[in-house]
């Protein structure tokens, strides 16, 4: 997986690390039930003022259904979801500051492209001329002023979804939700739309809070993600610490790709420890991991871009082990060697293209070196 290396907001904008930052979105112990299905389980979040702020996870995980009942339209089993101030878990979806942008974009056919945009407006009976104002303010705001008069059949999918999201921006909520946004577009346009939406979200300073399965997507466009599972938050992080620091084995294999090598603690030092994991293999040692205890049964964690391949065996590696190239996967830019260790192990190792395909170095049955430093892994609970 390619992980995109997307402008985030300033270094210096890290409201959860700051004790005296007041959460604007806060759900606190909150369970939501269907019958004898809990669909959340007593989960506890903040999200602050100006975050872009994802809810990543598999279908089924409870991510849609944290979104509905901050849109109001369902209500929490137990617990308390608060908006500012306000505990807002019985107030009607009209009567919340919040707006939702679907992934089917709902807009009328009938009307034209500032039709739509002031139909919330017009709702909400403002004055003529402010609903003109506003319109034309998020016209330019998606770049559509020529296409103010188009009807939505006349636009192409990511004009549409740009319509959607002004019209969920006309009325200035206090927060935007922003349910799968992209998934109906194509691959390179999604890719540019999230740009958009980041550009888009930092000029106003508005709170949007994103649903989607698509970890490339969280990572580029959120500034914390929350990876869900079983109606569950199983971490809450910055894009960068959920890739380098999962916490568990479930988020390092939900997140990219990984190599899980299970073994157990030996040989503590100041400097380290050692994961004993396969007979005929060498011990793995693993830095700063010195909170760990020996005997301990662990799971370590390897990105495949940490990995390196050599024909040669490397003479300075903190850690080799030899293997076999059972399968090559080619991505243009990068490719994935899985290779079968002497146990049977598929371990994978990801490596630039700077050559070309004719004049690749490896090839399938090649005996190769995987090597890591000591660094490069995660020991998860």
């Amino acid at each position: 997986m390619n992980i995109s290396s997307a402008k985030k907001p300033s270094a210096r904008f890290a409201p959860w690390d700051n004790p005296d930052e007041k959460p604007l979105v806060r759900f606190k112990n909150v369970t939501k039930r269907f019958g004898s299905f809990t669909a959340i389980d007593d989960i506890s979040l903040d999200i602050y003022e100006r975050e872009f702020f994802a809810l990543l996870g598999p279908s089924g995980c409870g991510k849609t259904t944290m979104m509905r009942m901050l849109a109001g339209f369902e209500t929490p089993s137990e617990g308390i979801i608060s908006l500012g101030n306000d505990d807002i878990g019985k107030v009607p979806p009209y009567k919340r500051p919040v707006n939702m942008m679907f992934q089917s974009y709902a807009l009328f056919p009938h009307m034209t492209v500032e039709a739509n945009i002031a139909f919330g407006l017009k709702q909400d009976k403002w004055p003529k001329d402010l609903i003109a104002e506003r319109v034309e303010e998020m016209l330019a705001l998606v770049q559509l002023r020529k296409f103010a008069r188009r009807k939505p059949h006349q636009l192409s999918g990511g004009q549409r979804q740009r319509v959607a999201l002004a019209r969920s921006l006309a009325k200035k909520p206090k927060l935007l939700l922003l349910d799968e946004p992209l998934g109906a577009l194509d691959k390179k346009l999604r890719e540019q739309t999230q740009f958009e939406l980041m550009d888009i979200q930092e000029k106003l300073g508005m709170t949007f809070v994103i649903v989607t399965h698509d970890q490339e997507e969280a990572m580029t466009v959120a500034s914390r993600i929350a990876v869900m599972d079983d109606g569950k938050i199983m971490q809450v992080a910055t894009p960068e610490v959920i890739y380098e620091y999962p916490n568990s084995r479930y988020v390092a294999d939900f997140i990219g790709d990984v190599n899980i090598i299970e073994g157990r603690l030996v040989n503590k030092t100041a400097e380290g420890i050692k994961l004993s994991w396969a007979e005929g293999e060498p011990e793995i040692s693993i830095a700063n991991n010195v909170n760990r205890s020996e005997n301990e049964n662990a799971c370590l964690a390897i990105r495949p871009e940490k990995v390196h391949v050599t024909r040669d065996e490397p003479k300075d590696a903190d850690n080799k082990i030899r293997g076999q190239i059972d399968d090559i996967a080619y991505v243009g830019n990068l490719s994935t060697y899985h290779v079968k260790l002497s146990n049977g192990t598929i371990f994978k190792a990801q490596e630039s293209n700077i050559r070309r395909l004719a004049n690749r170095e490896f090839t399938w049955e090649d005996h190769v070196w995987l090597s890591w430093r000591s660094t490069a892994g995660v020991l998860l609970d």
